[in-house]
């Protein structure tokens, strides 16, 4: 058969597959609970290999090479993302999970307004939960549509309508105990595709000893963090630690280590906290945090992510047109892989791309019907209709998206970025859920919108710093918008008391959470440890430390920044291994598991309780308080 003629083949049978899924969803989802998280029932492994989808999306497939054939190992520093986001799952999923079981907890604007005692907490996750989900879902769309477009000819445009329609019916028919099962063979083809994309790379260019030998050769500034006296084009003077002084925005140790902050917030969104709300019980979190997503897709992008971006600088040359790092990856499937390979990236691809923008469209209209429509419009509407408006706000927010997608490439760049940063905002208010950090309801809402002002001022390049300075100190936006709101948090937490109503419910809310969680005498010791590795790591790894890497070690022909990143990408490993199961952050045994079955105290309710033969009185207010 044809490239072509493989390609629609792979294509077609993908889509029965995700189109079964959303029909299936569709006759078994028959609550809110059940077509919005799952009913709570996600088996084990469904979950682990779909919030492994979900965290890696198209740009991992696409954008992620084709930044490192730009700007060199320095922008590989982004791989280790592969433990920066399911850090942030470590430290937080579990205990969502808890609350969500024991609370009925169905959205995060439930969780943060019982918490926090203010309806503002809900408004404002339901702002962050529409931009995150439109624009991080517009990124996908697009470049679904130009993938499509390069192994197709399909026109961009119709390729990214018919590939969104595919997605919508899906997510909209099933919920998310469809999106997760579709996903679940998104995540397997994500990972194999890279793999095969590749190995076809090295392979082409002449086996690992000739591209090694051509990498190591290449121009110093694609193999170390740029800085230092030698200033090249496109860099500004620096040690390579962080810029104080003026010039264009680099890849200095600082800039990697809050650039990957923003990265964390993809955990700390609000589509993770229903993930979290969603599983049966907690057991798959560890495994997915310390094995999926560290081990199988860090393997994938620290060796054949990183062989397709500078490997693919190598083989320019052979494949006789401009490349761009927008168009490397295409061109480098179309000049390397034959029919049947060519096709199955290009699903690999494509299941990278919508394994993201599904959950976050899926999950963003969930909160739009239950956080509006039902709070506000319909407080009795039953299942069938609640199902129903997440359905049609499920469309609402792709139609949006794919707006969002039309307009310049610049543009949908920039507010990607923005998507993923609001995610890492989300922090602040998580640390006084889950771990009760001094954060009260005035401050939880004044730090959030604190936060996402000082993102956007800064990621606009609309500061008075930003034409001479880019990133003030080569600090990522996400890192200045995390620390604006939590110190306004913190302060405002002071300086603002909640109602004594609102203490005491925190104060049941924390006692309960640590009696159910209470760490064993084994696990209190790793605790203490990690307080003294993780923060080595971060440092060491992806930090101002990480220029060490530029002449540390080598091995195997891989180059000594290189070298330093695969080292660090296993330590990493033991990290989350030692973090996830002996520091049990992750883990809980099975008799705090069936604790949590029966010690249920629920405040959230699917339907208006009158309906279910309740007292309406149970909703609780509609004011100030959740």
């Amino acid at each position: 058969m044809s490239n072509e003629a493989w390609v629609w083949t792979l294509v077609i049978l993908y889509w029965v597959y995700c189109i079964y899924w959303g029909i299936r969803g569709a006759i078994v989802s028959r609550t809110a609970s059940g077509y919005m998280i799952g009913g709570r029932q996600l088996p084990m492994w469904v979950f682990i290999l779909a919030a492994t989808a979900t965290s890696f999306s198209g740009w991992t497939f696409i954008g992620h090479p084709g930044l490192i054939w730009r700007d060199g190992l320095a922008y590989a520093f982004a791989s280790f993302y592969v433990l920066t986001i399911p850090i942030t799952g470590t430290w937080f999923a579990k205990r969502q999970w808890l609350l969500g079981k024991r609370y009925g907890f169905i959205t995060p604007g439930d969780m943060y307004s019982y918490y926090y005692g203010t309806e503002w907490m809900r408004w404002l996750v339901v702002i962050v939960a529409f931009l995150y989900s439109s624009f991080y879902s517009a990124v996908q769309l697009i470049a679904s549509g130009e993938l499509f477009h390069s192994v197709t000819g399909i026109p961009v445009i119709a390729g990214s309508i018919l590939l969104a329609a595919i997605v919508v019916f899906y997510v909209a028919a099933g919920g998310l105990r469809s999106i997760a099962w579709v996903d679940c063979l998104q995540c397997i083809l994500l990972i194999l595709g890279i793999i095969v994309l590749g190995a076809f790379v090295l392979h082409s260019a002449g086996g690992w000893d000739y591209l090694s030998q051509k990498i190591n050769a290449l121009d110093p500034r694609y193999l170390t963090i740029p800085g230092g006296p030698g200033v090249k084009q496109g860099q500004a003077p620096g040690s390579g630690i962080i810029q104080f002084t003026s010039g264009t925005t680099i890849w200095t140790g600082m800039m990697i280590l809050t650039y990957m902050f923003s990265l964390m917030g993809i955990q700390a969104s609000p589509a993770f906290t229903m993930w979290s709300f969603s599983n049966r019980n907690p057991r798959p979190f560890p495994w997915q945090q310390a094995i999926a997503s560290t081990f199988f897709v860090g393997f994938a992008l620290f060796f054949f992510t990183a062989i397709q971006g500078l490997g693919g600088r190598i083989v320019s040359s052979d494949l006789g047109i401009e490349i761009t790092n927008r168009n490397l990856v295409p061109e480098l499937m179309h000049h390397y892989l034959p029919g049947f390979w060519l096709a199955f990236v290009t699903i690999g691809a494509l299941a990278a791309m919508q394994s993201t923008a599904a959950p976050y469209i899926g999950t963003g209209s969930t909160i739009l019907a239950r956080d509006v429509y039902f709070r506000y419009i319909r407080p009795r509407a039953g299942h069938g209709e609640q199902i129903w408006m997440s359905r049609l706000f499920a469309v609402v927010i792709a139609i949006v998206a794919m707006a969002i997608s039309f307009k310049s490439q610049a543009a949908l760049v920039m507010l990607g970025g923005l998507a993923t940063a609001f995610g890492t905002l989300m922090y602040v208010s998580l640390l006084g859920v889950c771990y009760g950090w001094p954060i009260r309801g005035v401050g939880a809402v004044l730090g959030l919108i604190a936060g996402i002002a000082a993102v956007i001022i800064t990621d606009l390049n609309i500061s008075p710093w930003a034409a001479t300075f880019g990133y003030l100190w080569t600090i990522h936006s996400a890192g200045w918008g995390l620390l604006v709101a939590l110190v306004v948090a913190l302060v405002f937490g002071k300086l603002v008391p909640d109602s004594p109503e609102i203490e005491a419910r925190r104060k049941e809310i924390r006692a309960w959470l640590d009696d159910i969680d209470r760490p064993s005498a084994s696990q209190k010791t790793w605790r203490r440890a990690a307080w003294v590795f993780v923060p080595v790591w971060y440092i060491f790894a992806i930090g101002p430390g990480a220029v060490i890497g530029n002449h540390a070690f080598s091995f195997l022909g891989f180059p000594a920044l290189w070298s330093w990143q695969i080292v660090w990408w296993l330590l990493g490993i033991a990290m989350m291994w030692a973090l996830c199961f002996k520091a049990g952050l992750s883990f809980l045994g099975e008799a705090q598991i069936q604790r949590a079955e029966k010690d249920t105290k629920i405040v959230v309710h699917e339907v208006a309780p009158a309906l279910a033969g309740g007292s309406d009185a149970d909703l609780g207010p509609r004011g100030g308080r959740a």
